[in-house]
């Protein structure tokens, strides 16, 4: 059982930098990719980051839920803006979504909370 998307991140982001030195190229490419992608257009950030959960869900990919939440959050989205995202995805893919709608959902709280705790105190 998954315990905690903060440190799943982490663990998968230092496999990532292992990747890095073996396979440079394709880890270079896939970063351009992604900065190309999730770019500013048509599209705001917050809108994009918000389609990558709902694809995520449905990849049923625990990684890939962790790190667009954290951007996510990063990028303000709301509670509500979450649960039009996930109610969509459990609409497109069932029982399996709902299942990762709910851990989508203890993302969102785990690096909300990290978040508001990390946040500077106001006087």
């Amino acid at each position: 059982m998954l315990n905690s998307y903060r440190d799943l991140t982490r663990d998968i982001s230092a496999e990532l930098g292992k990747l890095r030195s073996d396979m440079p190229d394709t880890l270079q490419a896939f970063n351009a990719l992604g900065k190309a992608a999730s770019a500013e257009g048509a599209l705001d950030k917050k809108t994009k980051e918000l389609i990558a959960v709902a694809l995520s869900v449905a990849a049923r990919c625990d990684p890939c839920v962790g790190f667009h939440l954290q951007a996510l959050v990063k990028l303000g989205a709301t509670r509500a803006e979450l649960a039009d995202v996930l109610a969509m995805a459990v609409y497109m893919g069932g029982g399996p979504s709902l299942m990762y709608a709910a851990k989508a959902s203890a993302a969102f709280d785990e690096f909300s909370a990290a978040a508001a705790a990390a946040a500077p105190v106001s006087a």
